[in-house]
């Protein structure tokens, strides 16, 4: 059995991971299975910066494949806030609620040309023979003035797709899948991924 060490205790992210490479005999692990890795601190200034950390920081206390990601809400009128921030936009053990309060009081009376975002997600692969491999995927949007929707988390329920009618927070998990950001940065990661356990 070929093993890859997802960096995260979120069985969802390892479930959407294992469904991806359904077929495969690729077995997903998560930190569940590593006490010893504790907790990692985000402290670098770019998503890509985080992700590598994380995963080569994986890799040395597990010695196998790891994949780790980071996920950032970007505002073009902000400037790109909250962007690595985003998880603790509004302070460092602020709910999602709290994150949404924040960045709706600093967009409030902003046009709508004004309210274009992206959610992007970056993921890195790193393995024991020293080879890297970072991937991104974009979903362009905007944000609303108010939050809708009760599904999905942090920034979904105010963030509007280009193109679609409902936030990510009003969607079905199998319709925001075949658009999200994380869904397009794990499709390109699968290749790289199929080519180093299959070469």
């Amino acid at each position: 059995m070929k093993r890859l060490v997802l960096a995260t205790h979120n069985k969802h992210k390892a479930e959407e991971l294992q469904l991806l490479l359904d077929g495969t005999d690729i077995e997903i692990l998560t930190l569940d299975s590593f006490p010893q890795v504790g907790d990692i601190e985000e402290d670098h200034d770019t998503l890509q910066g985080n992700a590598l950390k994380k995963a080569r920081h994986v890799l040395q206390l597990t010695s196998l494949p790891s994949l780790a990601d980071d996920t950032g809400l970007e505002v073009f009128s902000l400037n790109g806030e909250p962007g690595v921030y985003s998880a603790r936009y509004a302070g460092p053990n602020a709910t999602y609620a709290d994150n949404v309060k924040k960045l709706l009081l600093k967009m409030n009376g902003m046009p709508a040309h004004s309210r274009g975002a992206q959610f992007r997600s970056v993921l890195a692969f790193v393995t024991p023979e020293g080879f890297e491999r970072v991937v991104e995927g974009v979903c362009n949007g905007e944000i609303i003035d108010h939050p809708r929707g009760t599904g999905g988390f942090g920034y979904d329920p105010v963030f509007l797709p280009s193109g679609h009618r409902q936030t990510f927070a009003e969607m079905s998990m199998d319709v925001k899948n075949t658009l999200s950001h994380r869904a397009k940065a794990l499709h390109g990661i699968k290749g790289v991924l199929l080519s180093y356990f299959n070469p």
